[in-house]
């Protein structure tokens, strides 16, 4: 029996394809837990590689696979080379499974050139083979300098060497423009998604990307020509042809392939100035001056504190003017003939026309007055009924010259150097950097606004920062930044730097390039971050500003993903442990910048060491004194606002406890708060250190408010502490709401506390007010005294405004009563 035995060939064709998987900080803080897009691009991976299965195809060809993997942030780690998929795709597998994301800035053209590299060292010697997957966000969007030539000069590497580069976005909601960069063909785009709650999604994105790469291939070129046969004998020859007809016209060719996207344009020209914003609302009027002395010649008399405004009499008055004229007699009358007894005399006759007004005297020599401090300006009393026209005197001294003189002497900020150390970190992203240019920006113009901020003697600069070595400087006097408008123009033209974040490398970079030199000795330094820095990599100290004499304010924010900064690192960056510590605010957001309460509550930490004139008024106690400060702690208030009272009742505390006393006169003060519930903070006591520590540690209660029973709560402190002979003032935070409490009720309570002896002060703040109850609280339980009234109730717009200027001067004048026109 014959046999015939049958031998096919199978030709192999390797394909190498390398993932490239982005696990940068963008991509690990797009949700909650940091895992669950790492997860995600994980999970799409493995099932990748369990769909790379041999197959078949016409001209007895099989495709076999290749394939290794990286991931990337701003490093690259290898999870594993090219390796047959035949052999190792379990291993490759547990490889992927065990990536724990970078979490740092994106460097993607890094990135995929070494996917390139991978693919020409380890894979097979057919160039038409080589396929990378790039999994990204395509974050960043703009605004960096990319460390490898850019997404475009990569992507033109892979086509230079016949690499072929799909682009898979990690969510469908990602930075398309960029992802297209990635890929080297339109088709190698799509809607390609790693990370969907479906998985049919990812199955039909892996599937798309197989199919494509094992389709069967055009057709092959034609043969070589064969060798020139034997010649043929010679025919006859034939007859002679007609020429030919015109064949006809071809049909049009097929479109050709779409050419490469051009590269990036150049810079446009810079926009138009937008319209200045509206003008803002008048401030408040300040208040009056100090009553300066008298001038020369003139009969002495004591200075007095009018709240802050300076009374002056100019010179001698001039001599009296010349007498008028005497009229002209009337005309005489008829004698009386008849002889009787001599009657009484007549009424007198009416006056004469008034003479001429004498000429001005010449004006005496300038008075000596001092400058007065700025006070505020109090309240219109109601006018009083018109009294009866007096009977016409003679003409007296002119004393028109009376002048008030008025001076505006503000506190003044500085002069002080200022440096803005900014996180310009990829985890920022690129609208945040945008607040945190507007920041600065305002920072400097609410200096200069409410803090009489100076720049003649002072300095700004601003330093953004991000990895390794990435630090950007601009200082008022750098060349082309000699104005305030010129350095605000260069910090809205910083770009965002967006890598890692080495917090400890820019404080530094920062001390070394422009905090020390820096000139005045009250320097300021305000470091803005989401307190996440790379100590891992960053080996320089988070304390490098501290033991230098620099106040360090931390500004922490907390992340896209809601994480808040690292307190530790933090308090490592304002130096707690510095003889004088610097302070910290951690916010919710990067809006929260542009807060106007934050705002005032920073530039006020920024210019605790004010420079202020010595205009103050003293005050003066004639006799011993008790005073407790009630705080109101309800929720209306709010935790900044409740600071800013702690803040404001320490300086009244402050000068009570400091101020002059005639003899023996003793001072004691108590500060309490209430809400719902009531605390004595601190009982009476002459000790300003224990009172202003014992305040620094109250603590808000953010609860409902009950007026009443803080009164009530104060008397008992009074009643317990002794004294009957004591001078004793209540000075209450309130208004006017609280909860059940009746007009009635209210006025009851307050007649109980004028009995007792007890003089009852209110401040009141903003405009939410009860103005019924305020005026219980003012009118000692009796019909309303408008006078009395005025000078027990004091009014500010806001809290921030009880730390602005001389108010606090304002209300430890009156309450103290001191026997002048304070």
């Amino acid at each position: 029996m014959d046999f015939m035995i049958t031998l096919t060939c199978v030709w192999f064709c390797p394909v190498d394809l390398f993932f490239v998987l982005d696990t940068s900080e963008s991509v690990a803080l797009r949700a909650k837990p940091p895992n669950f897009y790492i997860d995600q691009i994980k999970s799409f991976t493995e099932r990748f590689i369990m769909e790379l299965k041999e197959m078949r195809q016409p001209c007895d060809r099989s495709l076999t696979w290749n394939s290794g993997a990286l991931h990337y942030s701003d490093e690259i780690i290898l999870v594993r080379q090219l390796s047959d998929i035949a052999t190792e795709r379990q291993a490759l597998i547990s490889d992927i499974k065990g990536i724990s994301y970078i979490g740092k800035g994106t460097h993607t053209d890094c990135a995929i050139k070494r996917g390139i590299a991978e693919l020409l060292i380890g894979g097979s010697h057919y160039q038409e083979n080589k396929y990378i997957v790039v999994v990204t966000d395509g974050h960043p969007l703009t605004g960096y300098k990319e460390p490898c030539g850019g997404l475009q000069e990569a992507a033109n590497e892979a086509r230079h060497h016949g690499v072929k580069v799909f682009s898979v976005a990690i969510s469908p909601d990602q930075e398309d423009t960029r992802l297209s960069v990635i890929a080297t063909d339109q088709n190698y785009r799509q809607n390609f998604t790693a990370a969907d709650n479906s998985r049919s999604t990812q199955l039909k994105t892996i599937r798309s990307i197989i199919d494509m790469i094992g389709e069967t291939g055009r057709q092959g070129m034609p043969g070589e020509k064969g060798d020139i046969g034997v010649d043929g004998n010679l025919g006859d020859p034939g007859p002679v042809g007609y020429r030919g007809m015109k064949g006809d016209r071809g049909g049009r060719g097929d479109k050709g392939e779409r050419g490469h996207k051009g590269y990036k344009g150049d810079k446009g020209q810079r926009g138009t100035d937008g319209v200045d914003g509206r003008k803002g609302d008048p401030g408040f009027s300040g208040l009056a001056g100090c009553k300066g002395s008298p001038g020369p010649d003139v009969s002495p008399s004591p200075n007095v504190c009018v709240d802050g405004c300076l009374l002056s009499l100019q010179g001698d008055p001039g001599p009296r003017g010349d007498q008028g004229r005497e009229g002209s007699s009337g005309a005489n009358g008829e004698p009386v003939r008849t002889i009787g007894p001599k009657g009484p005399r007549g009424i007198k006759g009416a006056p004469g026309d008034r003479g001429q007004i004498g000429n001005r005297g010449e004006d005496g020599a300038p008075g000596n007055g001092t400058e007065g401090c700025h006070g505020f300006q109090g309240g219109k009393g109601t006018p009083g009924p018109k009294g009866d026209d007096g009977e016409p005197g003679n003409p007296g001294l002119d004393v028109s010259h009376t002048v008030y003189i008025c001076l505006s002497i503000s506190c003044k900020c500085g002069p002080l150097d200022l440096a803005f150390i900014v996180d310009s970190s990829e985890s920022i992203g690129s609208t945040n950097f945008a607040l945190a240019k507007d920041f600065i920006i305002t920072v400097i113009d609410r200096l200069i606004k409410d803090q009489q901020f100076g720049f003649n003697e002072s300095r700004v600069g601003v330093v953004q920062y991000s990895g390794d070595g990435a630090q950007e400087a601009v200082r008022l006097g750098d060349p082309n930044i000699n104005t305030l408008t010129e350095l605000k123009q260069a910090v809205r033209d910083l770009r965002w730097l967006a890598e890692a974040t080495y917090t400890g490398e820019a404080l530094q970079f920062s001390l070394t390039n422009m905090i020390d030199r820096l000139q005045q000795e009250n320097r300021v330094v305000l470091v803005l971050t989401d307190g996440r820095s790379d100590i891992t990599r960053d080996k320089t100290p988070l304390n490098t500003l501290c033991g230098k004499g620099i106040k360090v304010g931390g500004l922490g924010v907390k992340d896209y993903s809601g994480r808040q900064p690292n307190h530790e690192q933090l308090s490592a960056v304002v130096c707690t442990s510095d003889p004088k510590p610097g302070f910290s605010f951690v916010l919710e957001n990067f809006a929260e910048l542009l807060d106007d309460s934050f705002l005032q509550n920073l530039t006020t930490r920024i210019c605790e060491d004010k420079k202020c004139p010595n205009y103050k008024c003293p005050i003066n106690f004639s006799g011993d004194t008790d005073i407790v400060l009630m705080m109101d702690s309800s929720a209306s208030v709010g935790q900044r606002n409740f600071d800013s009272s702690k803040t404001f009742v320490k300086r009244l505390a402050e000068r009570f406890l400091s101020a002059e006393r005639s003899g023996r006169a003793a001072v004691r003060v108590a500060v309490g708060q209430y809400s719902r519930e009531r605390r004595m903070e601190a009982e009476l006591t002459s000790n300003l250190t224990l009172l202003t520590r014992k305040i620094d540690a109250a603590t808000f209660q953010n609860d409902g408010t009950d007026v009443t029973k803080a009164m009530a709560f104060a008397m008992e402190q009074f009643n317990t502490s002794g004294g009957g002979n004591r001078k004793r003032k209540l000075v209450l935070f309130s208004d006017g709401r609280s909860q059940g409490v009746t007009e009635a009720m209210l006025e009851k309570r307050v007649r109980l506390v004028s009995e007792a002896g007890v003089e009852l002060y209110v401040i009141t703040v903003g405009n939410q007010v009860s103005e019924a109850n305020l005026r219980s609280l003012v009118s000692r339980g009796r019909s309303y005294d408008v006078t009395y009234a005025q000078r027990h109730l004091f009014r500010v717009p806001d809290y921030p405004s009880l730390l602005r200027g001389v108010f606090y001067q304002t209300v430890s004048r009156r309450v103290s009563q001191l026997d002048t026109d304070c």
